[in-house]
């Protein structure tokens, strides 16, 4: 079985070629002219794929940053509700482009503070979504309906019933999705992967996970709103809540924000570390359009104190087919992804990839062998799939199954019971208490 795919840099939408073929035969009607070359060439203006950057923190510009290194794309919006931060995006992209864009080609980067404006521009091929994790869902939804293509940073969401409403968004409304689990771009996660799949070290019974934690902290003072920060809107569908810095993003800079580590607006590391390690878990296990049928969890939580999410902890997943996966604190596991089976063992991490016995590290697999999407570069798979309308290396379904997992492990985290889920359901069987638990209300006027 072999469903590899490679990527191109050749890459135009389907909107942009039906305009600029309209554009040609216009011209051809019109008699003959004098045009550049360049005119025509995949990289012109008029091919380029417009992406419009909903969130441009700390993750955010990364990601505008990487976008802004392909020529086949072109940054033209940007949004958040910090004004400071949308100046200094807007800055970025226009100084890119005045150095590359001799004879005024690039109009400019235009700025919002509410995505719904953004996600409205007909001009906008797609959308990329960095804001925090309470905020991933609903832009998400609105560029789908809007027939916006997407990449919307991990993990995919807050809850498991909104993630399984965006799935089937996505799905209904025909995007292009990409979460951003970019491990899967990297040839040491795909071959790790694939050495587990095609049997190189026998039966496979046993992975383990492992990333680091955050730290808490004491209760914070209670301070004036920056007058650039739209904090209500940063809010959303969550619950009121007194400003502080640290329950935000710092004032100035980029530096790693307070929301992280408050359960109102995510689930801590094991959605932030965990989106990334339990995906490859699934990958290597084949379970990645399924999921655990049993969860049983603990962890240490602050006290007290303004960030709130779990700490040291250890999970133990079973899955149907017995395999078990151990997802625990980098104490306990170290930082990776742990494959055992009956004769040998994978591991990797970002950089490293070890095995026993050493001689799978130079395995081939075979072209009947199992053979996982390959894909070295994830933006640029983003870019391809655009193009070509094909499901990208890392899509809406798997990303929401994969954040599934890290939310299933924070609830038994909290409930400090065994769980027994079903997978195909997304409902637990033996647990009213837990099911309550699958979805947050959300504050009016946001609703999904």
């Amino acid at each position: 079985m072999n469903d590899g795919r490679t990527s191109s840099t050749n890459v135009v939408s389907r909107r942009q070629f039906l305009k600029s073929s309209a554009a040609v035969a216009t011209a051809a009607l019109l008699g003959p002219a004098i045009v550049p070359a360049s005119v025509f060439g995949a990289d012109a203006p008029s091919n380029r794929i417009t992406f419009g950057f909903i969130g441009v923190g700390r993750m955010g510009m990364g990601d505008m940053r990487e976008i802004l290194g392909f020529k086949q794309a072109q940054v033209v919006a940007v949004c958040d509700v910090d004004s400071n931060r949308v100046k200094n995006a807007k800055k970025t992209v226009e100084t890119h482009y005045g150095r590359q864009s001799a004879g005024g080609a690039y109009k400019g980067c235009r700025t919002y503070g509410d995505y719904r404006d953004l996600v409205a521009q007909a001009d906008i091929d797609a959308v990329c979504i960095a804001t925090p994790d309470h905020w991933h869902v609903l832009p998400a939804i609105a560029a789908a309906k809007a027939g916006k293509d997407i990449f919307l940073q991990k993990p995919l969401s807050l809850t498991i019933e909104e993630g399984r409403v965006l799935s089937d968004t996505v799905a209904r409304y025909g995007r292009v999705f990409q979460v951003g689990s970019q491990q899967r771009s990297d040839a040491r996660w795909r071959h790790a992967c694939e050495l587990v799949r095609n049997g190189r070290i026998g039966k496979l019974h046993t992975v383990k996970v492992g990333f680091g934690t955050d730290p808490g902290t004491g209760p914070e003072p209670t301070m004036p709103v920056p007058g650039v920060l739209d904090y209500d809107f940063w809010l959303g569908p969550t619950p009121p809540a007194a400003y502080t810095e640290k329950r935000v993003h710092p004032k100035e800079g980029y530096g790693r924000p307070g929301w992280l580590r408050i359960a109102a607006y995510g689930a801590g590391m094991i959605t932030g570390w965990g989106a990334h390690h339990n995906d490859i878990a699934q990958w290597g296990m084949g379970t990645e359009h399924t999921g655990p049928v049993e969860i049983e969890g603990q962890a240490e939580y602050p006290r007290d104190g303004l960030w709130d999410v779990h700490g040291n902890f250890s999970i133990e997943y079973t899955y149907a087919n017995g395999v078990k996966v151990i997802c625990a604190d980098s104490k306990k596991n170290k930082q990776g992804v742990l494959f055992e089976g009956t004769e040998g063992w994978v591991y990797v991490k970002r950089g490293q990839v070890d095995t026993q016995p050493k001689s799978l590290m130079t395995s081939t697999i075979g072209p009947d062998e199992t053979q996982l999407y390959r894909s070295n570069s994830h933006k640029g798979n983003l870019l391809e799939c655009i193009k070509s309308r094909a499901e990208t290396v890392a899509p809406v379904e798997i990303g929401h199954r994969s954040c599934t997992v890290c939310l299933l492990g924070d609830i038994a985290m909290k409930l400090g019971q065994k769980l027994k889920w079903d997978p195909e359901k997304e409902r637990f069987t033996n647990n009213d208490r837990a099911n309550r638990m699958l979805w947050r209300p959300m504050r009016s006027p946001w609703r999904l």
